[in-house]
């Protein structure tokens, strides 16, 4: 079923519900049993409460609303680095792509939710932004092949990966640092539920930053497409209802450019994905 499904609060009071052009429809009254969107992924629910919302009236305005993370507090949100080929080739290492991918892992303490402000931090003021998809694991397992891969993603979303870029290069070889900041990166706005592998297949990805296009490019184009990161990263960790995979951004983030263009307070980041929606964010500095 097509719809789109939210985590927000008002006034303090965290709810999950049905998205519509105006305003949220609350659903989690309704479904005590699953007590947040994580809970309605692990159960196969979505579908159930987008069929619970249809005809139903606006029950919080969207002026009303802050979005959250869409999936609260994941086991496991692991991202795929250099996954397109002119990623590979910003590197200037002289190297081919590489035979396998490269992995890190985000906190979701490091992410807001859409429309909320990304916090620059004290720490350094190199905040750069990549867009991303993202996708929710709703099927766990061990050693998934990849022609079955597609069959254990419950939903779609987006992601700014936010990334301060000196702090990770602070040791000899790692990126958490850079990559973790509190509230760097955003998630969102929604979950799109995953029904068909053309969601996935050959969809655009676009980044804009002040209305400006940055990033652009298609998955099908990444060199280790979804299934076999899905594959892949489920031969060394058991995959488990709700993880995250955030699976690569393109070429042209800001540490990229002649000069560098690093984000600023008030900037205006937006990450666009086919069938999907837009994840919009601010910048703000740490108080």
């Amino acid at each position: 079923m097509n719809g789109r499904l939210a985590s927000y609060s008002v006034d303090g009071m965290h709810y999950y519900g049905a998205v519509l052009d105006d305003g949220m429809v609350a659903l989690s009254p309704d479904f005590p049993q699953w007590p947040d969107l994580r809970a309605v992924v692990e159960a196969g629910g979505m579908d159930r409460l987008l069929e619970a919302a249809q005809g139903r009236p606006v029950t919080h305005e969207t002026e009303s609303v802050t979005y959250e993370i869409p999936v609260p507090n994941p086991e496991k949100i692991i991202c795929v680095g250099v996954n397109f080929p002119d990623r590979n080739a910003e590197y200037k290492d002289g190297k081919e792509q590489p035979e396998n991918m490269s992995l890190f892992i985000r906190f979701a303490r490091s992410f807001t939710g859409h429309d909320q402000p990304l916090i620059r931090p004290k720490a350094s003021d190199k905040l750069d932004y990549e867009g991303e998809i993202a996708v929710v694991i709703g099927k766990g397992g061990r050693h998934i092949a990849q022609q079955h891969a597609y069959d254990h993603i419950a939903a779609i979303s987006l992601c700014n990966e936010g990334t301060l870029r000196d702090w990770v290069r602070h040791a000899k070889f790692n990126v958490t640092q850079g990559k973790n900041f509190d509230r760097s990166g955003a998630l969102g706005p929604w979950l799109v539920p995953f029904h068909d592998r053309a969601q996935l297949g050959d969809v655009q990805i676009t980044t804009r930053v002040n209305g400006e296009i940055r990033q652009d490019d298609r998955t099908g184009r990444m060199i280790f497409p979804i299934p076999r990161q899905i594959a892949y990263i489920s031969t060394f960790t058991t995959l488990v209802p709700g993880d995250i995979i955030i699976t690569g951004t393109p070429t042209g983030a800001g540490a990229r450019l002649d000069p560098p263009q690093y984000l600023k307070p008030g900037d205006v980041i937006e990450v666009e994905g086919e069938g999907i929606g837009v994840l919009r964010n601010t910048v703000e500095d740490e108080q």
